[in-house]
């Protein structure tokens, strides 16, 4: 792959700024790649250009190692001397299970390195690039930094805010139903905004349903209209209810599963469970009895997670609204009309008092997907 312009001190400012723009957006196109799959660790890519080609690429690997910046070294090999890496993330500078990408850089004899977006992560937070400058290469900071926040917006969100970045899915008829009145709900909406849903759980690090999704639907929660890896899957269960027979449970030891549930939940009931391979997270209750979801989501951020979808049921997605942590909506709607006898909505919760009072999708996008509507989009609330 070549670059536009040679990349070389005698190159025109405006040629080597369309080619530090085309490289660095190569980057972000690998670090998109891995979501999902790299937890708890950013999705990182990497590109090194010399004389206006590039020599070597690489992103974040699945579970999170190696680096990005490590994969690309190994391919540019001895090519990476006086060359300059794009990096979407700033190279760490912390010995891990990885020892840190700065140093790598360095020893590489790279000349200049174009970094995207500082690190937060008070082992990095600019350490990392003042390490390169003062080996130094000549380092610039920001090229591209709202792309790259928003590839790695849950990493960000866990590190600032010590808890994932919560998407919330709702599916639903015309008038606002998610099943008939004798409780079908295959399908509401169509294969193709099915398809979608597989799609986005691909780029999720997990995600989660209430435990009355569980009963009522037995769902598997696992990545198959599309070839990726599934997330992990997360119930939420005070009570433990969860039948052993679920998939959910039975697949355990092939797709993990976690349930988090009360403090005060069986112990007996733990270890049967256990035994399955499904792992327990307990977390106090909310002031209605549920799961206080703000603990669970600490909890969850804790295991590693950085990016979750809420799928269902209407009270885990209430107590998500409630407790104001959806970042993004995503919502499907069929063409179709399920009556007033239907179950009702897809979120229970008080909600506003006036719609001037109510979380709104911020530039919203519309698609047509198949015969249903989607709309998504990050989602605000307004001020307490």
């Amino acid at each position: 792959m070549a670059i536009d312009a040679d990349l070389n001190p005698g190159s025109s400012r405006r040629d080597r700024a369309s080619a530090d723009l085309a490289a660095m957006q190569a980057a972000l196109a690998l670090a998109r790649r891995n979501l999902g799959t790299v937890w708890p660790n950013p999705s990182v890519g990497c590109v090194i250009v010399k004389d206006g080609r590039v020599v070597g690429r690489g992103s974040t690997r699945p579970g999170g190692r190696p680096h990005g910046e490590t994969e690309a070294l190994a391919r540019a090999g001895a090519a990476a001397r006086g060359a300059t890496a794009y990096v979407t993330l700033e190279p760490c500078c912390h010995w891990g299970k990885t020892p840190p990408c700065a140093d790598a850089l360095i020893a590489a004899g790279l000349r200049r390195v174009v970094v995207a977006l500082e690190d937060p992560d008070p082992r990095v937070a600019g350490a990392g690039i003042e390490r390169l400058r003062a080996a130094g290469l000549e380092v610039e900071v920001g090229l591209c930094a709202a792309a790259a926040a928003e590839v790695n917006a849950g990493f960000l969100q866990r590190v600032q805010f010590g808890r994932p970045l919560v998407t919330l899915k709702l599916a639903t008829s015309l008038d606002g139903r998610i099943a008939t009145r004798t409780g079908a709900s295959k399908w509401v909406t169509g294969p193709e905004a099915r398809a979608k849903v597989h799609e986005l759980r691909s780029r999720m690090d997990a995600v989660a349903v209430g435990i009355g999704t569980v009963v009522a639907d037995d769902p598997r929660l696992t990545v198959r209209e599309i070839q990726a890896p599934s997330p992990v899957r997360v119930v939420f269960d005070t009570k433990l209810r969860i039948p052993s027979g679920a998939r959910l449970v039975t697949t355990a030891r092939e797709v993990p599963t976690w349930i988090v549930t009360s403090l005060e939940a069986s112990a007996a009931v733990e270890q049967t469970l256990s035994d399955q391979g499904v792992e327990i997270l307990r977390a106090p209750p909310s002031a209605e009895g549920r799961i206080d979801v703000t603990a669970a989501l600490r909890a969850l951020a804790q295991r590693g997670i950085v990016s979750l979808m809420v799928e269902g049921g209407a009270e885990l997605a209430g107590s998500v609204l409630a407790a104001r942590l959806a970042d993004e909506l995503h919502v499907f709607v069929s063409p179709i009309l399920l009556g007033p006898r239907g179950r009702p909505g897809a979120v229970d919760w008080a909600g506003p008092d006036t719609p001037s009072e109510a979380p709104r999708i911020v530039d919203a996008h519309w698609e047509r997907c198949g015969k249903d509507a989607y709309v998504f989009g990050p989602l605000a609330f307004p001020p307490k």
